[in-house]
């Protein structure tokens, strides 16, 4: 996939709710829902209930960040 594509994709989902699965070290998964809040060249954001977390359109071309959405 080209990190443009996947920029435009999630730039047209802003304001979605979406869950985000992240695939960490010792094959830990972390789960997010919450809603696409901010876009910027490098990462996006989603706010969850209680916090903020931010993300790498480069992870997400890796398949370290799953996008799911709503």
């Amino acid at each position: 996939m080209n990190i443009n594509l996947i920029k435009e994709e999630i730039a047209k989902k802003i304001n979605r709710k979406v869950t985000i699965s992240v695939h960490g070290l010792r094959n830990r998964t972390s789960r997010y829902e919450g809603i696409i809040y901010k876009i910027y060249p490098n990462i996006f954001t989603i706010k969850t209930a209680t916090e903020e977390k931010s993300f790498s359109y480069h992870d997400v071309i890796t398949g370290e960040v799953k996008i799911k959405y709503i």
